[in-house]
């Protein structure tokens, strides 16, 4: 007995000291991340340097607070990340910086929509007009990247680089035979001859209404780039096309016969040419061959003095207006509840406005909206709290890469709406999909499933182990078609429509920014910049700074709220970690409930 109270005891004592050094581990791992994800070193900017942009990571509306989201666990070193309101305030610093002398834009792929790369390239074109060059060179041009990349006084390639220019694709994944294999029916109900997305589960093509509405949007959108193409490389759209259509670039010197490029050159050619335009130092008659760069993430932080500098006095200029814009971040998959990386909760967005409103100092509001639509209830309640501000000061709606079905309904009522070009938008549907997964479990898997309720209907829509009786059907026909009146109602209030109009362009179709600002659904072609002038000048101010929200949360408050979630992969050892992508896409499913009002799908334009 001793021997087992002792090898007891010696465990649990073992045990002990093994959760507090984890603990201390643990407290250690959250003391680096915030230590490295929280450091930004001051840049200095030296005489005659040039803004190097490469833009590989992923481009979001705004930056990140979140250590976590932005650290790599493989290096133990903090991403290099910028939003988008990152890269214009950097922009418009470097434009009038007299330090900076021009940009080197070395970028290959962007990782973000048409909409952000279109902000991107208004920036860049606005910086132009300082008389400061850029130079544009890539091992290998995306067709995104390229297309950023004619704003360039010049724009080289690689002399084995690669170049894309075939025009632009999307494709659906279709289930119907996959779903009939494993016996689940999806029962849907939908509003909007154009709300495909549910077609995926009924069908193994596009339908003719489907393929109208994205042809129509694909040729919106590739139209525009070419145009713009154009007019920055003096080449007709017709023979832009013509590019396309033969696949005419296929090797380097393609690119450059076909004008599409300027010149073959090695990156450290154009290095040299960049210290020479930049007026880099030279010693004796040697020519510089290296510029002195400085990356954009680096600028961003950068106070404008060289390193050298005794200068304390900073270049920054504040203003001193009490006038303020409030920039509302309205981002991701719409639900209710509270933000996060891929979540637009209708508690944060209400609780921003709310604090806009009450703010005297507040003269105007700009909501910006980056969503693909989702839960109908959560985009009512925002867009009732849109109603209330509006009523109070200016709102102004600067649409991004999608605003669609949802993310349109909480934008419908605003004083001014403004998208870019190539923004989707529309989809203005409503739908419903519930899954009977009966046959599945009984015929594939041998489970039968049981039990009891008060009444007939106790169980519609919790259970999807049967199928919907004609009575469920109806009832949920008819929510559909309410939430759907109720939809385009206020669409045709807020847009001085009629409701008989808002159908013929509703019906859950989709269209380009150019295309709505043609049927009513916006009111200017425009970025972030453009939406906040015009609150502005609907606030009657001119002076005045910005302010945005919702305000984010201290790094340690948003790790201590991951950390969980990291610890559970930990927990559950490395055999769950592989497969935990699959298991947070299960838990992101189960969480739509209710009715939706979501764009047809996740669309990529590559």
């Amino acid at each position: 007995m001793k021997q087992f109270f002792k090898f007891m005891f010696a465990s649990m004592l073992g045990m002990t000291l093994t959760i507090i050094l984890g603990f201390f581990i643990i407290l250690g791992i959250i003391g680096g991340i915030l230590a490295t994800a929280g450091s930004q070193p001051i840049a200095f900017v030296h005489e005659n340097s040039v803004l190097h942009i490469d833009l590989k990571e992923e481009i979001q509306d705004r930056s990140s607070n979140n250590p976590l989201e932005n650290f790599d666990f493989n290096t133990f070193q903090a991403k290099e990340t910028l939003g988008l309101n990152d890269i214009k305030e950097s922009l418009e610093k470097a434009k009038s910086d007299e330090k900076i002398k021009g940009i080197f834009l070395n970028v290959s792929s962007v990782k973000t929509g048409m909409a952000n790369l279109e902000e991107i390239r208004k920036s860049l074109i606005d910086f132009k007009t300082s008389g400061k060059f850029i130079i544009s060179y890539s091992e290998g041009y995306s067709q995104g990247a390229y297309y950023l990349s004619t704003v360039a006084d010049k724009v080289y390639l690689n002399p084995v680089g690669e170049m894309s220019f075939q025009g632009l694709t999307s494709q659906i994944m279709f289930f119907k035979d996959a779903l009939e294999k494993l016996d689940i029916e999806m029962q849907v109900i939908r509003h909007g001859k154009f709300k495909s997305a549910v077609e995926p589960y009924l069908l193994n093509e596009m339908s003719e209404s489907n393929k109208k509405q994205m042809s129509t949007l694909l040729g919106s959108i590739w139209n525009d780039m070419l145009a713009n193409i154009s007019t920055a490389r003096n080449i007709s759209t017709n023979e832009l096309n013509r590019i396309a259509d033969e696949i005419a670039i296929r090797l380097p010197k393609d690119a450059v016969n076909n004008k599409l490029i300027d010149e073959l050159k090695y990156e450290d050619e154009v290095l040299a040419e960049l210290a020479t335009l930049a007026e880099t130092e030279t010693k004796g008659d040697v020519p510089a061959k290296a510029p002195k760069l400085i990356k954009l993430n680096k600028y961003k932080n950068a106070t404008g003095k060289d390193a050298d500098s005794e200068d304390e006095d900073s270049d920054e200029v504040k203003s001193s207006s009490n006038n303020k814009v409030a920039i509302i971040y309205a981002a991701g998959e719409i639900r209710g509840g509270k933000s996060n990386a891929d979540i637009l909760g209708s508690k944060t967005i209400v609780e921003a406005v709310q604090k806009a409103t009450k703010d005297k100092n507040v003269k105007a509001i700009v909501l910006r909206i980056n969503s693909p639509g989702g839960s109908a209830l959560a985009s009512d309640v925002m867009w009732r709290a849109i109603e209330l501000a509006k009523k109070e000061k200016p709102v102004v709606v600067s649409m991004g890469n999608l605003a669609a079905s949802g993310g349109y309904y909480i934008a419908c009522g605003a004083n001014k709406i403004f998208a870019q070009p190539n923004t989707i938008t529309g989809s203005i549907g409503v739908f419903g999909v519930i899954p009977n997964m009966k046959g599945l479990f009984n015929n594939k898997l041998g489970i039968y499933i049981d039990g009891v309720s008060t009444n007939k209907h106790s169980d519609m829509m919790v259970n999807t182990w049967r199928p919907l009786d004609n009575e469920e059907t109806a009832a949920i026909t008819e929510m559909v078609e309410s939430i759907y009146d109720d939809f385009i109602g206020k669409v045709a209030i807020g847009r001085g429509m009629t409701k008989a109009a808002i159908d013929s362009i509703g019906q859950g179709r989709v269209w380009s920014g150019i295309n709505a600002k043609e049927i009513g659904l916006v009111d200017g072609i425009g970025g972030l910049n453009d939406a906040i002038a015009a609150a502005a000048d609907l606030a009657k101010i001119n002076s005045y700074d910005l302010k945005e929200l919702p305000k984010q949360k201290e790094a340690i408050e948003i790790l201590m709220e991951d950390f969980s979630m990291k610890a559970k992969t930990l927990v559950m050892g490395d055999e769950l970690s592989k497969t935990y992508q699959y298991y947070k896409i299960f838990e992101e499913t189960t969480k739509r409930q209710g009715i939706m009002t979501r764009i047809p799908y996740d669309i990529v334009i590559h």
